[in-house]
């Protein structure tokens, strides 16, 4: 979410994304789940869908402990997350810092994610308005 510019696996995805961008940009709040969210939607119709793999889970749980750590709260499913201006700051500082990258390890799009923090986060589709 904090670095997402419009790209994505599939058309779908990437479409689907978008208009969750926009909701969040909104102010609409977030509550996380166990295991595939609504991004994730559009990927779960194939047989093999990458969001229930081990690696997957991994990294879920260590981005909640990584931004728990630094909100100060415990941060796993059912928890509620108002992604405004203040929030979208910080967590996009310590994202750059590093300090909230241990998920990121294996994942596909990390370089991607660590280009758009390099350019100060511009293009990034979730901003509040």
């Amino acid at each position: 979410m904090l670095t997402f510019v419009g790209e994505g696996y599939t058309p779908a995805f990437t479409e689907n994304y978008i208009a969750i961008a926009r909701r969040l940009s909104s102010g609409e709040e977030i509550q996380l789940v166990d295991g595939p969210d609504d991004i994730c939607a559009p990927l779960l119709s194939g047989a093999a869908a990458h969001c229930h793999n081990e690696s997957v889970v991994a990294r879920d749980e260590a981005a909640a402990e990584a931004v728990g750590r630094l909100l100060g709260v415990k941060v796993g499913k059912g928890t509620r997350i108002r992604p405004d201006a203040a929030l979208l700051k910080r967590l996009r500082r310590n994202f750059a810092l590093g300090t909230i990258r241990k998920a990121c390890g294996e994942c596909e799009w990390s370089e991607l994610c660590g280009h758009v923090a390099e350019r100060a986060f511009t293009d990034v589709l979730v901003a509040p308005g």
